[in-house]
C-alpha cells in the first residue's frame, strides 16, 4: 500500500535530519543530491524543519560558484542535553553533551568495593548533576547508561546479576528520580561498545562481526547483518561462562571462574604477565593489564622491526622500560614481552574460535582496554591462531576506541533516542500524524542504512 502524503513527508523529513546528524551542515542542494528528492521536496522539509526549530541556518558553503553562496542548514544544537554513563564495578564516568553529541563536559568517580550501596548511589548521583551544571544543562532530555550484567529484553532493566555490586541497580531508580523529564536508557556495556565500534571505530565497514570485550571481564557482542543480538534473555555474547581448556575447573550457573574469564579476564592477564618475568611500573595511568599488554607490544615491537630490517624504536623502548619491570634489558625484556604476547594469544584464540565456529562472524574485534592496547601485534597473532583452530576465514582487528567505546556508545544511544523523539513529534506538526518509530538498539543500523537510500515520494 503506498504511503499517504503526511506518512511520505515524515519519513523524507527523518531522512534529512539523519544525513545532518551523519553528515553535519549541507546545502539544499547536497539534500537533494543524497536523498534524491526534487528541488521542490527538498525546499518543502526544509522550510517544515526550519519551522519546527529542528534546524536552521549555520553558515554558508564554502564553493565557488556563480551568485550568493548557498545556506548551510544544520541540526538546533541546543534543542537538547543529554548525558551519557559508563557504569562500573571500579567506578562511574559522565558526559554531557548537546543534540548533535558535541561534549559539553565529562568526569569521572572512583567507587571502590568497600563503598556502601546508598553511599556509591549518592556518589554516583552527584557527578551526574555536577557534570550537568558544568554543562549548563539545566534539564536533561535523555540519559544512555552502559553497565555490566544482563538487560533484561522484554523490560529494558538491569537484571540481578551475580557479582555485581548492588549499587548499579540501584542507581538507576535513583537517576529516573533525580531527572524525572528524563528518559533512561540502560543497555549492555560490550553491546554498547559494539555500537561504538560500529560507527566510528574498527567496525565501521562491517554489518557481521564479534567485539571481544577485554577489560576488567570479558564479554562478546553480536552483530549478524547489521542487528545487535541479545539472545533469548538478553544473555548473548556472555563469553565469560564459556569453559575452555587450561582453566581449574568449570564455570557455574553463578560464577564465571573456570570459564574463558578465567584465562582473560585482567587479573588473570596480569598473572600471566608475572609468570613471564613482566610486573606493572610504578606509574600506570590505565588499567594495570593494559598497561602491561601495551609495554609489551612497545617492546616486542622494536624486535619485529629489526627482523623487518628497521632499527628498534627507541620511543617504544622507553615506553617498555617505564611501564614494566622485567628480568635484564634489552634483549631478555624484549623476549619475555613476546612469550607474554603469545601466551596471551593463545588464550585469546580459544575464546574466538568457539565465537568463530558457532557463528562464522567474518571479523572478530578486539575491544576494550587490551585489544586496543594490543594493537595490531596481539590482534595479527590471535588471527595466525584463528587460522589453524578454525576452519572458517576471520580477520582479527584491534578496537580502536578502548575502554572509551562504552561511553562513546551510550552517547550515540542517547542521541539515537532523543531525536527519534523531538524529530517524531515535531517534524510532523501534529500529534495525530503517523509517527514512524525507530526500533529498538537490535534494529538501529538496519534502520539506518534503509534511511540512507530510500526516500518516499508518496
Amino acid at each position: 500500500m503506498p504511503a499517504t502524503p503526511s506518512t511520505a513527508r515524515a519519513i523524507n523529513d527523518r531522512l534529512a535530519l539523519r544525513l545532518l546528524q551523519r553528515e553535519g551542515p549541507l546545502t539544499a542542494g547536497q539534500l537533494k543530491q543524497l536523498t534524491g528528492l526534487s528541488r521542490p521536496s527538498v525546499a518543502d522539509l526544509v522550510e517544515r524543519l526550519t519551522a519546527a526549530g529542528l534546524i536552521q541556518v549555520v553558515g554558508e558553503s564554502g564553493e565557488e560558484r556563480r551568485g550568493p553562496n548557498a545556506k548551510l542548514y544544520g541540526i538546533v544544537a541546543d534543542r537538547a542535553q543529554l548525558a551519557a554513563l559508563d557504569v562500573r564495578t571500579e567506578g562511574v564516568a559522565v558526559l554531557v553533551s548537546d543534540l548533535v553529541g558535541r561534549v559539553l563536559a565529562e568526569a569521572s568517580v572512583p567507587i571502590d568495593g568497600d563503598t556502601g550501596t546508598g553511599t556509591a548511589v549518592e556518589r554516583a548521583v552527584a557527578l551526574v548533576e555536577r557534570v550537568a551544571a558544568e554543562a549548563g544543562a539545566d534539564r536533561l532530555h535523555t540519559l544512555g547508561i552502559g553497565a555490566p550484567g544482563l538487560i533484561d529484553p522484554a523490560s529494558g532493566e538491569l537484571r540481578d546479576s551475580s557479582g555485581l555490586p548492588e549499587w548499579h541497580r540501584r542507581l538507576v531508580a535513583a537517576l529516573q528520580d533525580r531527572f524525572p523529564q528524563a528518559r533512561a536508557h540502560i543497555e549492555n556495556e560490550t553491546n554498547l561498545a559494539a555500537l561504538a565500534e560500529q560507527r566510528e571505530g574498527a567496525a565501521h565497514d562491517r554489518d557481521t562481526f564479534v567485539l571481544l570485550w577485554l577489560g576488567h571481564g570479558t564479554g562478546a557482542a553480536v552483530v549478524l547483518d547489521g542487528t545487535l543480538r541479545r539472545g533469548a534473555s538478553g544473555g548473548a555474547g556472555e563469553i565469560g561462562f564459556l569453559p575452555v581448556p587450561g582453566t581449574s575447573g568449570l564455570p557455574s550457573a553463578t560464577d564465571c571462574e573456570g570459564g574463558f574469564h578465567s584465562l582473560a579476564g585482567s587479573a588473570a592477564i596480569a598473572g600471566l604477565a608475572q609468570t613471564c618475568g613482566l610486573t606493572p611500573g610504578p606509574h600506570t595511568e590505565e588499567p594495570v593489564a593494559a598497561a602491561l599488554v601495551r609495554a609489551a607490544v612497545a617492546a616486542v615491537r622494536g624486535t619485529e622491526g629489526e627482523h623487518a630490517g628497521e632499527p628498534a624504536s627507541a620511543a617504544g623502548e622507553a615506553a617498555a622500560r617505564a611501564a614494566v619491570f622485567a628480568a635484564g634489558d634489552g634483549p631478555a625484556r624484549r623476549a619475555a614481552a613476546a612469550r607474554f604476547l603469545d601466551a596471551l594469544a593463545d588464550r585469546l584464540a580459544l575464546g574466538a574460535a568457539s565465537v568463530v565456529a558457532v557463528l562464522d562472524p567474518g571479523c572478530v574485534v578486539l575491544g576494550g582496554e587490551v585489544g586496543q592496547a594490543g594493537g595490531d601485534v596481539l590482534a595479527d597473532r590471535v588471527a595466525r591462531r584463528l587460522r589453524h583452530m578454525a576452519p572458517l576465514p576471520t580477520e582479527v582487528r584491534p578496537g580502536v576506541l578502548g575502554g572509551g567505546a562504552v561511553l562513546r556508545g551510550a552517547l550515540l544511544t542517547a542521541r539515537e533516542s532523543a531525536q527519534e523523539d523531538l524529530f517524531a513529534t515535531a517534524a510532523t506538526g501534529s500529534p495525530e500524524a503517523p509517527r514512524v518509530s525507530a526500533p529498538d538498539a537490535r534494529g538501529q543500523i538496519v534502520l539506518e542504512r534503509a534511511l540512507a537510500h530510500r526516500p518516499f515520494r508518496g
